[in-house]
């Protein structure tokens, strides 16, 4: 055992014992990408704990195992202790790994295993020792949302406070202030209706030990909103990231209001994105910056030019739902068109230039969105941009210009994101070696995600009658 291990081991007891713990939470990652959880009383965690683990039923879990091999266990990870701030009981959280209970091997389709095999497979390439992601997740703030399918209906409704859509609601009285559809970027109070809950949330993130670098109000009307964290080494930025959904979920919660990631959950205004942005270094110096086009290194362009060789694959990872879909359409600020350019939100890797700073140097790929797993994104996107560096893919010219404003003749040689996520699939299905190398994904993964995602999730909502259907065809 590491002397760092040991050391984050005895941290976990001396924890314990300075905050009066009497239960332990495990946390841990499903394969589709949500956090699960189950609890033990403190007298259960002993040393051997961080080395034997626990047992669950894997079986029960999204993606994991058949009825007949269920047994499986997780290991805590000690350096991931934290007292939960939402259980009445005092709770320490660890976040886990998943382990094959017979061969005590790391479980191949265990998101978070995968992350790990990707930050090995960076060191042994020789090329970088640390690649840093840095995610900007939005989410929408809801006071009301409810939603039912059954055999006979369908139908979904939020509502919001500050929704455009309530500006002649009778409210006993209607104080207006709501954000104008396409409009709701940095408005003051009381415009910005939720601008206590936020901070809210930033001080509870910032007392479980997250980085909190902004707070503020986003383009869509109806509550939507961003936190951004400080850019993190990959497995801790998606344990992050998992740790910020839960802590903005819950304060939202104990508010009585609702917080969702959707990509996308109101029509005809933005819709929730993720931009993540990403560099990589090598002994403590960056590698993405140089001399070349916005200040970067060749190292960089590389990169980019392997996202954009990848992006429609990547999109079944990073985009990963039916709805990421309806965000990724022309006019509503996603960037649908693969290109690159330096400050230009239109395109769908931008290189920012707010600071000349070579540490600063970075590229950011606008097109995720928040409903994806991040271990498996910030992986494939690692693995896209390495195989964008060693095969030397060249990104081609950069696009300055404002693409929403470009005319379909000179929109007509640059690829777009895939329309739908079954388009998505497709393209990973054809294009996925990049992701093999290292073992880092498994062809069983691979295979795995498709036949979930296709027929879970894509071909359900292919067989459902859409409400708006009545409207345009009940006549017919």
């Amino acid at each position: 055992m590491s002397d760092s291990r040991t050391d984050a081991i005895r941290n976990v007891f001396e924890s314990i014992k300075a905050n009066g713990v009497t239960m332990i939470d495990f946390k841990f990652m499903d394969f589709p990408g949500q956090w699960q959880h189950f609890s033990v009383p403190v007298t259960q965690l002993d040393e051997g704990a961080f080395e034997e683990g626990f047992g669950f039923d894997g079986s029960s879990l999204r993606g994991f195992k058949s009825i007949h091999e269920s047994d499986m266990v997780i290991i805590p990870d000690p350096a991931t202790a934290m007292i939960d701030p939402f259980i009445k009981e005092p709770t320490l959280s660890l976040i886990c790994d998943i382990y094959e209970p017979l061969t005590h091997e790391k479980y191949e389709r265990c998101p978070r295993n995968i992350a790990q095999k990707a930050e090995q497979y960076l060191i042994s390439t020789g090329i970088a020792d640390t690649a840093f992601f840095g995610p900007e997740a939005e989410f929408f703030i809801f006071d009301d949302v409810r939603f039912s399918s059954g055999e006979n209906h369908s139908f979904y409704e939020v509502d919001s406070v500050e929704g455009r859509w309530n500006s002649g609601r009778d409210e006993g009285p209607n104080l207006g202030y709501k954000p104008r559809y396409k409009e709701g970027y940095f408005p003051v109070p009381p415009t910005d209706h939720f601008n206590d809950l936020r901070n809210e949330m930033v001080r509870v993130l910032m007392d479980c030990g997250l980085h909190v670098e902004t707070q503020h109000h986003e383009v869509a009307s109806g509550g939507q909103s961003e936190i951004d964290l400080r850019f993190a080494p990959l497995v801790k930025a998606s344990d992050e990231l998992l740790l910020f959904k839960y802590i903005i979920k819950n304060v939202a919660y104990r508010n009585g209001r609702s917080v969702t990631f959707m990509p996308k959950p109101v029509f005809a205004d933005n819709g929730s994105g993720m931009h993540v942005h990403m560099s990589l270094w090598k002994d403590g110096k960056p590698l993405f910056y140089g001399d070349r086009y916005a200040g970067l290194s060749e190292t960089a362009l590389h990169f980019i030019g392997g996202l954009l060789k990848h992006a429609p694959a990547l999109c079944a990872i990073t985009n990963p739902t039916t709805n990421s879909y309806k965000r990724l359409v022309p006019g509503y600020e996603a960037p649908v068109n693969l290109a690159y350019s330096q400050r230009n939100r239109s395109a769908s890797v931008r290189i920012p230039m707010y600071s000349s700073s070579p540490k600063s140097k970075r590229v950011e790929f606008r097109t995720p969105d928040p409903s994806t797993n991040p271990y498996l994104a910030f992986s494939a996107l690692l693995m896209a941009g390495l195989d964008g560096i060693t095969s030397r893919i060249d990104p081609g010219e950069p696009l300055d210009k404002d693409i929403y404003d470009m005319k379909p003749e000179e929109l007509k040689d640059v690829p777009n994101t895939p329309a739908t996520l079954e388009e998505a699939l497709y393209a990973l299905e054809r294009d996925h070696d990049f992701l093999l190398r290292g073992n880092v994904f498994t062809e069983s993964v691979i295979e795995t995600w498709l036949d979930y995602k296709m027929n879970r999730e894509a071909r359900q909502i292919a067989l459902r009658p859409h409400p708006y259907e009545f409207s345009l065809y009940y006549d017919v």
